[in-house]
């Protein structure tokens, strides 16, 4: 390549959270098999978490495996303030407060010393949106400001509009349907994210919130891990206010599981045990953060899991679930389902719902676990629990028809449990959401392909940071 157009240099730095580094990762390697030089920055907390949990990473360079594919990935680490063994789950709101005030200095120091030694120099920032602080790195450092959105369009412009929203009253106590955000269908109060619902609006993840969607408003290109077909009108909407490309689903190279290990926690292994069970017989249970489901919710679903008789895998989290404590469950539980149930602290999810003994997934509506079901024809029986996860739910259940609430109304009941599992396992009703999600594969198929959306979407995000980097 010649010297007057050299190769773009990206720095990446994801949020410091399992969904959001998940499909970093996975950009980090798409834009590398596209010419980028990629440094990829975690935290020095996710690199030692995912060193500890994963026998597959190589020292200290998580991208070993990536390199020797002939990809140009190189990789640092920068302090979040708090020692290793600081616990950021059980002290999250002091976590946050030092995410919001005290990280950008942590940045800047590193970004700094990378900039000044990289050959090729550095180009631009790919940063996630929820940071507060990239506008300000991106142009002390004369980088290109990339804002890479790991979420649904819809949420992105709800955040965005956090103003318009403020001055209708719907961030007040507004309780009727929205039908004014541009590029948005009518929503219900009770369908905007949890932190749009909230009473206390001045939490430390309220502050973040204003901040970050803020700053995002000067970045130059935002990029969305959604597919252009299923958020038109959103995405399109969004783009007339600055550059905004949808490239989704950002998924390892063939749905398998990743070269680069990428998992927070060690990961048990189920495919021995789906491996014995009847094709669509057993029902994938993962809330991914049990810190906001109340004990009394737990017990009900294990109840519920009890009277369906349907066979299962349920995930509980070790960081949350302490592996000594199993009083939370009901007496006897794991003696009674020992034979048609599998606890585990933790999988490898993209295993565990590609498999065909896999016939339904109850989920709190993540967004890396909404469309990797959708990819594997998996129904999703809904329980959110906080932020997009309300949001997603709507996409899910009232828009795409791929799944259904778990439950309609608190409190949750152990019936109502047991009647949706088995309502979502049965032939009927299963056959009618996996034509649904046959549907939205399709979708999703067709703008991965050479031709599709997203990656004519990608080609463009590439070609605008090739021109603003040559500039």
């Amino acid at each position: 390549m010649s010297s007057c157009v050299q190769a773009p240099h990206a720095l990446m730095i994801p949020y410091p959270l399992q969904g959001h580094v998940i499909p970093f990762v996975h950009l980090a390697i798409k834009l590398a098999t596209k010419g980028f030089i990629i440094t990829f920055i975690n935290t020095q907390s996710v690199h030692h978490q995912i060193s500890q949990a994963n026998s597959a990473a190589h020292g200290e360079d998580i991208f070993t495996g990536a390199r020797e594919s002939g990809l140009d990935i190189r990789y640092a680490t920068v302090s979040d303030g708090f020692p290793l063994g600081f616990d950021r789950s059980l002290h999250h709101d002091q976590f946050m407060e030092s995410i919001l005030k005290d990280f950008s200095g942590h940045v800047d120091e590193v970004v700094g010393e990378i900039v000044s030694r990289a050959k090729p120099p550095v180009s631009c920032l790919v940063a996630d949106t929820f940071y507060v602080w990239p506008s300000v790195v991106a142009k002390k450092y004369g980088l290109v400001n990339i804002s890479f959105w790991t979420e649904p369009a819809l949420v992105l412009s709800l955040y965005y509009h956090l103003d318009i929203l403020r001055k209708n009253g719907h961030f007040d106590n507004r309780k009727d349907t929205i039908d004014y955000i541009p590029g948005v269908r009518a929503i219900d109060p009770t369908d905007l994210m949890s932190y749009l619902q909230a009473t206390d609006i001045w939490t430390v993840v309220h502050r973040i919130i204003y901040k970050a969607f803020d700053d995002v408003k000067r970045a130059d290109i935002i990029v969305c891990n959604t597919v252009q077909e299923l958020e038109l009108e959103t995405i399109s909407a969004l783009h007339q206010k600055q550059p905004t490309y949808a490239i989704g689903p950002i998924f390892p190279i063939g749905f398998t599981k990743s070269t680069v290990p990428t998992s927070l926690w060690s990961e048990s292994d189920c495919t021995h045990w789906l491996n014995t069970r009847p094709n669509g017989s057993v029902l994938y249970v993962s809330f991914g953060s049990y810190a906001h489901t109340s004990q009394q919710d737990i017990v009900e679903i294990a109840h519920g899991l009890l009277l369906s008789g349907v066979g299962f895998v349920w995930v509980l989290r070790p960081d949350i679930v302490s592996s000594n404590d199993t009083n939370f469950l009901p007496v006897g539980f794991e003696e009674n389902v020992k034979d048609r149930g599998v606890i585990v602290p933790w999988c490898s999810q993209i295993d565990v719902i590609s498999h065909p003994a896999i016939g339904g997934f109850l989920t709190h509506c993540g967004w890396n676990s909404i469309l990797e079901s959708i990819w594997c024809g998996v129904p999703l029986l809904c329980i959110p629990l906080l932020t997009d996860q309300f949001t997603n739910r709507k996409l899910v259940v009232d828009d795409w028809k791929v799944g259904l609430n778990l439950c309609d109304k608190r409190p949750i009941t152990r019936e109502e449990v047991s009647n949706k599992i088995n309502c979502i396992m049965c032939e009927k009703t299963s056959n009618e959401l996996r034509k649904e999600i046959r549907k939205v594969r399709k979708t999703l198929e067709d703008a991965l392909a050479t031709d599709g959306s997203s990656q004519r979407n990608f080609n463009q995000f590439i070609e605008d940071v090739r021109v603003k980097v040559n500039k």
